[in-house]
């Protein structure tokens, strides 16, 4: 009886629910091609295969990402899956985005708190500056190379226009920071320029105006950048591209040219970021005491006592301290 009553009860019992055992294991895409993201466009990616390169055969393949992958910017590395042979009408999928070697990182102003990711796995970031029409902006440029001293990358300032300004302010700003500058005016030999990109991954950012767009033209002849003229009321450049794209380079290596800013935003960056890139500095400042800023107006800041010791330059730390002013200007 009691076994009877035990099977009609069963009969109402919820069925138990048959799933599949969890596994930690994630897919292989190891065997895919591979490529790197050269645009983006609306949820669509452009991407030249990695093994194309040797011979510059290939044609871009357009690709979407797959649900899983959360986001896909200009210089990513990803493995394709399906369609990768450029054919007009193929779309293929990325099923994978590769660990980021840098990520270049900015903000639209200093109170926006989204990092907006500039571009993936560039080695080297060059700051262009006209040295006249129109005028540099020291700031900007100190902005720049906070950005890349954050991420990682080399810096290299171009200042172009040297037929209109002489060059030597600016070096002399910039020659205690340790960054490499190169100086070119109208129709100058731009060997030392492509020697300085040559088998590397640069970025090159610029506000309007400063011949950027003329510079990726006469390195990359096919280019055909859209280049513009200054405004002789504001003084400020028209926006001529519209959007980040990887440049092969004639003679090896990469250039991504990025539209031009009027603003680097650096919201998501902090003291000690900076001071990571300085390790001569920041050895220094473990003397300091707890809260200190860095700045000049600081009364204890243990750089300040390695200049009057002689172990620190002055002309380092008040560079250093310009490009950290620097976060809070425009």
């Amino acid at each position: 009886m009691g076994r009877h009553d035990d099977d009609d009860h069963a009969r109402f019992e919820r069925p138990r629910r048959r799933t599949r055992p969890r596994t930690k294991e994630r897919p292989d895409y190891s065997g895919l091609p591979l490529g790197r993201v050269v645009t983006v466009d609306r949820g669509r990616y452009s991407v030249r295969l990695e093994e194309d390169r040797a011979d510059g055969t290939g044609d871009a393949i357009t690709a979407a990402k797959a649900r899983s992958i959360r986001g896909v910017v200009v210089g990513d590395l990803v493995r394709l899956d399906g369609d990768v042979t450029g054919a007009e009408g193929t779309l293929s999928r990325i099923a994978e985005v590769l660990p980021r070697t840098t990520v270049l990182r900015r903000t639209a102003d200093d109170d926006d708190p989204i990092e907006r990711i500039v571009v993936a796995n560039a080695d080297q970031l060059v700051v262009v500056a006209a040295l006249a029409d129109p005028p540099p902006r020291p700031a900007l440029i100190d902005r720049c190379l906070v950005a890349a001293f954050v991420a990682g990358m080399d810096p290299l300032v171009i200042l172009t226009k040297s037929d209109l300004a002489s060059p030597d302010e600016m070096i002399a700003a910039l020659e205690p920071l340790d960054v490499a500058v190169l100086v070119i005016g109208r129709d100058a030999d731009l060997a030392e320029v492509r020697a300085s990109l040559a088998d590397r991954i640069s970025v090159l950012v610029g506000h309007s105006g400063v011949g950027k767009s003329t510079l990726v033209n006469q390195l990359v002849p096919d280019a055909f950048r859209t280049t513009s003229h200054v405004n002789a009321v504001t003084g400020r450049g028209r926006h001529t591209s519209t959007g980040s794209v990887v440049l092969d380079l004639p003679g090896g290596g990469r250039i991504v040219d990025t539209p031009g800013f009027r603003s680097f935003g650096l919201a998501h960056v902090e003291v000690e970021d900076v001071l990571k890139a300085f390790t001569d500095l920041h050895e220094l400042t473990r003397d300091c005491p707890r809260g200190c800023t860095h700045l000049v107006d600081e009364p204890e800041c243990a750089m300040d006592v390695a200049v009057a010791d002689g172990r620190l330059s002055p002309a380092r730390l008040a560079s250093f301290r310009r490009i950290l002013e620097s976060r809070e200007q425009v």
